[in-house]
């Protein structure tokens, strides 16, 4: 096949981004894990998934980044899950030096590469990604913005037993707790979700919203979300692949938009071939411009923290 995706950790989120990436049929794939056997294993189990489905994906498996040479898109899912009662910004110092290693491996064998960054804390790792990689800005995107715009989507759908097709949501800021979903510009068929929903009832699902991830890793006690994460990522992928130009919330790289700058930060964006094409503004109102600002604040004391663990 034409394109190549690799992704570098082979756990949860990283083999589901491999099953969700096979099912569409769109680049052959190599999962790169320092665990010996499981990639191989798991990558073996999807290829024999192939003939079931009916589709011609090559799948690797490998524990060395060799196999990772020349790809079109890398994926950097590796890190330590969170566990309960940690916040994501607890796994900063294990992630950077797994995520600054991944990138350094991966970056020599493919400089062209589009990176899409999925380890927690998620805006701090994809400046981290880019920092190191030394990578313009359009090639580095943080996956975060259509997770947690799912994530809104969904509670709006279990609330009023509408199909998710007719919910359109946005979330944007730090992937964190301090994200915000925008609930003037989010609808339902075109009917503002705030026409639709008692205040009460929607201020609960902004709050589920931005503790959907540990809602998650409360439940699950041993790890964290990886279907949403990954599903997300894979129409990342195929929005890049395809050159689609979709329009997304996704975590970027600000130079003054939204009177941003020097983070990345979850904002509309749209993705093509070469990757972050543009970055969308809303016409915000006071107090979504002084959520983003306390969201803002919130990855910066994020970063300040990383850059005095990481050189780059």
């Amino acid at each position: 096949m034409e394109n190549k995706v690799s992704i570098v950790g082979a756990g949860m989120t990283g083999s589901t981004t491999a099953h969700w990436l096979a099912e569409r049929e769109i680049a052959d794939i190599v999962l790169v894990d320092i665990v010996e056997g499981m990639p191989q294993g798991k990558s073996l189990d999807l290829s024999q998934a192939m003939p079931v489905i009916g589709k011609d994906v090559k799948i690797i498996g490998s524990n060395h980044y060799d196999a990772t040479a020349g790809s079109d898109i890398v994926v950097i899912t590796a890190g330590l899950p969170r566990k309960p009662g940690m916040s994501r910004d607890d796994l900063l110092t294990a992630n950077a030096e797994i995520v600054r290693q991944a990138v350094l491996e991966t970056v020599e064998r493919s400089p062209e590469a589009i990176f899409v960054i999925l380890t927690n804390p998620l805006d701090s790792m994809a400046y981290l990604a880019m920092k190191v990689g030394k990578l313009p800005r359009e090639r580095v995107i943080g996956q975060a913005g259509v997770l947690d715009s799912a994530r809104m989507r969904a509670f709006v759908a279990m609330e009023l037993n509408i199909s998710v097709e007719n919910i359109n949501c946005y979330v944007l800021g730090g992937h964190g707790d301090e994200m915000v979903p925008l609930t003037r510009h989010s609808n339902v068929a075109g009917f503002p979700l705030r026409e639709i929903l008692p205040q009460d009832r929607l201020s609960e699902i902004v709050t589920r919203t931005r503790k959907g991830g540990g809602e998650i890793v409360s439940l699950l006690k041993t790890g964290s979300a990886y279907y949403a994460p990954a599903a997300a990522v894979a129409q990342m992928v195929e929005a890049i692949l395809k050159d689609k130009h979709l329009i997304i919330p996704a975590s970027v790289y600000m130079q003054g938009e939204y009177n941003l700058k020097d983070i990345f930060f979850g904002v509309p964006v749209q993705l093509g071939r070469k990757g972050v094409e543009k970055i969308l503004e809303y016409n915000l109102d006071e107090s979504e411009k002084a959520a983003l600002e306390k969201s803002a604040e919130a990855v910066k004391q994020t970063n300040e923290a990383m850059l005095k663990l990481v050189k780059f």
